[in-house]
């Protein structure tokens, strides 16, 4: 069996996608700081774990080669 090229190009997507979110995030950090920080804790509980949505079909892709 060959290697896929699917799985390091898949691994750099997963990259990108936590750089990508941790840019904008970080982003909106100036604002979010000025909140209560009950409201700052279900904002970075919830944009922390928001980026995981799109891994599935992602995994999906690198494994078998479709999206669905």
């Amino acid at each position: 069996m060959t290697p896929s090229w699917r799985k390091p190009a898949g691994i750099f997507a997963i990259l990108a996608l936590i750089a990508v979110w941790a840019i904008v995030v970080a982003s909106l950090s100036q604002t979010v700081g000025g909140w209560h920080w009950l409201l700052q804790l279900a904002f970075y509980v919830s944009t922390g774990l928001v980026w995981i949505a799109p891994l599935k079909p992602l995994l999906l892709w690198m494994e078998t080669g479709r999206w669905r």
